[in-house]
């Protein structure tokens, strides 16, 4: 009974091993980069007046509200792509498969040298949003639960695989892509602030 009793707590041992979650270096670095982006997020819509916040350059480009928009309704659609995926098992061999370090993909996401067209129910006017209060809101929430999920979760992050339309990450960087994104239409609210003809108040 001994000798049964202590293959059977190995073999818990061993399966315990085999998940890998995540390092503290790891949660750290997450939620530093989360929050930093969230901070230069809410920086620059601070003190916006209404014109400024709807200001936009041209027709076919954005507003600072917009990009609000845009950026909350993402927050959400893109935490149901993570969550999908950590609700399938773990895959370590299409982990292996991926080339891209974390440095890559927070680099990718936030480089504003290639722009790409959203589809359509990320566009601004379609996502049910009616002020910039709720948005931000919205955000807020999405964020907060994001920064709980890296600070608790036991979830094999690094060898459960995100596919999305442009490529895979696993999902320890599909999160560090979350919070890039925002940074990505942070710095195109800012753009928007250099463009001539916006609103001085």
């Amino acid at each position: 009974m001994k000798t049964l009793m202590t293959v059977l707590l190995a073999l818990v041992f061993t399966s315990a091993l085999s998940a890998q979650t995540l390092t503290k270096t790891e949660r750290k670095e997450a939620v530093k980069y989360i929050n930093w982006c969230t901070k230069e997020l809410k920086k620059s819509l601070k003190g916006l007046s209404e014109a400024q916040l709807n200001y936009k350059p041209t027709a076919d480009r954005w507003s600072p509200q917009d990009c609000m928009y845009h950026i909350a309704f993402s927050e959400g659609a893109l935490r149901g792509a993570l969550d999908q995926a950590l609700n399938a098992p773990a895959d370590p061999k299409a982990k292996a498969e991926l080339k891209a370090t974390d440095e890559e993909i927070k680099a990718g996401v936030v480089s504003r040298t290639n722009k790409v067209k959203t589809a359509e129910p990320f566009q601004p006017e379609n996502t049910g949003f009616k002020s910039l209060a709720e948005a931000v809101s919205s955000f807020d929430s999405k964020r907060a639960m994001l920064i709980d999920l890296v600070k608790t979760t036991n979830a094999d992050l690094r060898n459960h695989v995100v596919a999305l339309p442009f490529g895979k990450m696993d999902a320890y960087q599909f999160i560090l892509f979350i919070a890039g994104h925002s940074n990505r239409h942070t710095q195109q609210i800012n753009e928007v602030k250099t463009v001539a003809g916006y609103p001085g108040s």
